[in-house]
């Protein structure tokens, strides 16, 4: 019997960290493999990425991964996975590019990467897989129609609907899309981030106009906000400064590489003369226009820094112009609200793109509507956003006349499973862990190290010593008792000595019992003077007993 079956490790009801699997019979197709950042809650933890356990348990079978994009929610990821499994990766020019330059700067040497078309065809085993090019913020986005016995599964991430796009790098074949709906689409998967947004999302994505305008007033110099892999949006930025007459300067030089290797595939040409090295650059140039960029919170961090004059290379001053033209997404809230405060202090001047008027790149109601007829699915998977977009995008298929039977709303882990062309059921459910990520550390996945640095931050430290005996048990040092944001020890006396005799009387209780050994005695007292601070202080410090054992010559 014929079987498919469909789930995502990432992406569902969050926003980032996707990946999407598809099987086909025993054929495992693994799409994108990506990370996001977390929220200020998350203490130390620099991103987080899928729970790779029912990859490497099955890469036997796994196929190949398929690439969409070369954005961070969709790729970063790939070092984690593939140091632990070497499998095939498919993509295209460019992604390919932004991978090898992620593995050289995460040490990974051993990997495959096959490069194909944006609008392809190919059989990976026994299954034929197409290619289909979209438009997205950054160049050589795709998605892809994996034939299974029952049609095809059809997968596409982020994408955009626009007719005006020239540049064939951003481009999306309508025709293609066509073509792939008169064969059979037995599932489509889209994505749901824009779902409540009416209308389509083009032209309301590009910053031309907005930006004209104040370039048209602008005395001074005009700083611009940006994410680092918004390759659409910087490619308009420099028309602009051409048509100004304005040097560029990149602050960021990570954001230059794209951008050079977007020109080595020829998908751009830079204006002769237009950027501003950076040994020619002072603060006196008022006829610039100076780029701020970074992934995430990092680019609101950076303009924040500027205007708190920690930048050697910028004084702001009265005639400069700061244009925030990167949109406030989950975990930047506080950054861009300091970084925003912070600029008015400094009386520039400072412009707000309208998210209203001036929308990300990413399927809205009609994008999303002209997909499903150009497809026409059998059924309808929601994909890419918070449990909310996801039903707005669910939605939009009971407006088009889908049934509820064929629109499967699912969570990260649960599996939709098809047979003989129908649902069966979507009970199956893979277990999964959020894998924290500190530097380039794996944090346990349970978050234990996390809970720590938590009570660490609010509660505080106590940290009890004693020095025993090794042969006969008997304390010969201590107790020393140090506290870190808890009390104030001279005005707690009683507490320190209740504590210190509370992990006293547990090694003599235990040893009395013959039942003493170090790490039970240590958890043991841990667990009494937790209860005992909590009651005489109303917190939840972090315990640390600490036993040191000392063997005395006779």
């Amino acid at each position: 019997m014929n079987q498919v079956r469909i789930f995502a490790l990432g992406g569902l009801d969050e926003d980032g960290k996707n990946l999407t699997v598809v099987e086909i019979n025993q054929d495992l197709f693994v799409i994108d493999v990506g990370l996001k950042y977390p929220d200020k809650e998350r203490l130390g933890v620099e991103i987080i990425i899928p729970d790779f356990k029912y990859l490497i348990e099955n890469k036997q079978r796994i196929k190949g991964i398929f690439i969409t994009h070369g954005h961070d929610d969709a790729m970063a990821a790939l070092p984690y996975l593939i140091k632990q499994v070497n499998l095939p990766i498919y993509t295209t020019p460019l992604t390919a590019k932004l991978i090898e330059k992620l593995f050289k700067e995460e040490k990974v040497s051993d990997y495959q990467i096959k490069v194909i078309k944006r609008d392809d065809n190919m059989n990976i085993g026994k299954v034929n897989i197409r290619t289909f090019s979209l438009t997205h913020s950054i160049a050589d986005a795709f998605g892809i129609a994996i034939e299974s016995p029952f049609g095809y599964v059809v997968y596409a991430g982020e994408y955009i609907i626009d007719f005006n796009t020239r540049n064939p790098a951003f481009a999306c074949d309508i025709t293609n899309f066509a073509e792939i709906g008169k064969k059979g689409v037995f599932a489509l998967l889209t994505e749901s981030i824009g779902a409540d947004r009416p209308g389509y999302t083009a032209p309301n994505h590009m910053i031309t106009e907005t930006v004209e305008d104040v370039l048209e007033d602008a005395k001074g110099r005009v700083f611009v906000t940006m994410y680092e892999q918004n390759l659409f949006r910087l490619m308009e930025l420099m028309e602009l400064a051409k048509k100004y007459k304005r040097k560029v300067f990149f602050f960021n030089q990570e954001q230059r590489e794209l951008l050079r290797l977007a020109e080595s595939l020829g998908y751009y040409k830079m204006p002769l003369d237009l950027e501003l090295p950076k040994g020619k650059f002072n603060n006196d140039l008022d006829n610039v226009m100076i780029i701020i960029s970074g992934s995430g919170p990092q680019v609101f961090k950076l303009m924040h820094k500027i205007a708190l004059k920690e930048e050697e290379m910028f004084t702001l001053d009265s005639d400069d112009t700061v244009i925030i033209a990167s949109p406030i997404v989950p975990g930047t809230e506080k950054e861009a609200s300091m970084m925003e405060n912070e600029l008015y202090k400094e009386d520039v001047n400072v412009i707000t793109l309208d998210r209203r008027k001036v929308i990300s790149m990413h399927a809205s109601i009609e994008d999303i509507k002209m997909l499903v007829y150009l497809l026409k699915p059998k059924y309808f998977i929601p994909i890419h956003g918070e449990y909310r977009h996801l039903v707005n995008n669910a939605t939009i298929a009971l407006d088009l006349g889908y049934y509820a039977d064929k629109i499967v709303v699912l969570d990260n882990g649960q599996i939709a499973t098809f047979e003989n062309a129908k649902l069966a059921n979507t009970a199956n459910i893979i277990k999964l862990d959020e894998i924290l990520i500190d530097g380039n550390a794996h944090l346990d996945s349970s978050g234990l190290i996390l809970k720590d640095r938590e009570m660490l931050s609010t509660d505080g430290v106590i940290v009890i010593g004693v020095v025993l005996n090794f042969n006969t048990k008997e304390v010969i040092g201590g107790p020393d008792v140090q506290s870190r944001g808890v009390i104030y020890l001279k005005d707690a006396d009683y507490i320190v000595k209740e504590i210190g005799a509370i992990l006293e009387n547990t090694i003599s209780s235990m040893v009395e019992n013959k039942r003493y050994e170090n790490m039970s005695a240590r958890n043991e007292a841990k667990d009494k003077i937790t209860k005992y601070v909590l009651k005489e202080t109303g917190k939840r410090p972090m315990i640390l007993p600490v036993i040191v054992e000392i063997n005395l010559a006779d």
